[in-house]
C-alpha cells in the first residue's frame, strides 16, 4: 500500500525537498572542523573547509532552483505548493547562514580569546545539533505520505520537532553566556575585532534559530 501510494507522486518534489536538506546540513557540519581549524590559525585547513562549505551551499542552491521549477502550479501534489516553496527557503537559510560565518571569519582572520574556545566550539555543535535534527524531521515526510500524515510516524515527527526546541533553546542559553563571556573582557580587546565576534556569535546563533524554523515550518506543513 505504501509503495503504491508513494509511485503516485513519483514525480513529486519529496525526495528532492529531502536531497536539499541533505547537501544544507552538510554545509552547516562543515563549521565544526572549520572553527576548530580557525581557532588553531590554521588558516591554509579553515581556508580549504570554508570552500567546501561555499560549494555545498553552491549545490543546495542548484537544488533549489531545479525544486522551483519542478513545482508548476498545476501539479498535483500532496502537501501545498506554498507550504514546501517556504520550508525550502527556510532549509536554504541554514547553508546560506554556514557559508557567510565561515567567510567572514577566514576573511578577517579572526583570533577569539583563548577562553572562550571551549564556549564557541560547544554553542557550534549545539548549533548544529539543531541542524541535524531539523535533518531528520524532513526525512520522516516519505514515510508521513505513506501513513496518510497519522499514526507513529506523526508522533515521531512531533518528538522530533520538540526536541528541536529543546536544542534552539540550548544554544540560546550557551549565546547568552558567551557573549556575556566577551563582554567581561571588552575592554582588553580591539574594539572592531569585538564587534566582528558578537557578530559571529549571534549568526551561530541563528543557525539554530533558521533550522528550528524549519521544524516549525514542516509541522505547519503536514498538519494542514
Amino acid at each position: 500500500m505504501a509503495n503504491s501510494i508513494l509511485d503516485m507522486f513519483a514525480s513529486s518534489p519529496i525526495r528532492p525537498m529531502q536531497d536539499h536538506m541533505s547537501k544544507v546540513h552538510q554545509a552547516a557540519k562543515q563549521l565544526v572542523p572549520f572553527f576548530e581549524a580557525a581557532l588553531a590559525k590554521d588558516w591554509q585547513e579553515a581556508e580549504k573547509i570554508k570552500d567546501e562549505i561555499r560549494q555545498l551551499e553552491n549545490d543546495a542552491d542548484d537544488l533549489k532552483h531545479g525544486l522551483r521549477m519542478q513545482l508548476p502550479k498545476g501539479l498535483f501534489l500532496p502537501v501545498a505548493r506554498t507550504d514546501l516553496l517556504s520550508l525550502l527557503s527556510k532549509q536554504d537559510k541554514i547553508a546560506n547562514i554556514a557559508r557567510d560565518i565561515s567567510g567572514l571569519v577566514f576573511a578577517r582572520k579572526m583570533e577569539f580569546p583563548e577562553n572562550i574556545h571551549s564556549d564557541l566550539l560547544g554553542l557550534v555543535k549545539r548549533s548544529i545539533d539543531a541542524s541535524k535534527q531539523a535533518f531528520k524531521a524532513i526525512n520522516e515526510l516519505d514515510e508521513l505520505l505513506a501513513t496518510g500524515f497519522r499514526g507513529r510516524e506523526a508522533d515521531l515527527v512531533e518528538e522530533l520537532v520538540s526536541q528541536l526546541d529543546v536544542i534552539e533553546n540550548d544554544t540560546d542559553e550557551l549565546q547568552r553566556a558567551l557573549l556575556f563571556k566577551i563582554f567581561e573582557q571588552e575592554e582588553e580587546l580591539p574594539p572592531v575585532a569585538v564587534m566582528f565576534m558578537y557578530k559571529v556569535i549571534r549568526q551561530v546563533g541563528d543557525l539554530a534559530d533558521s533550522a528550528q524554523s524549519v521544524g516549525s515550518r514542516f509541522e505547519m506543513t503536514v498538519a494542514r
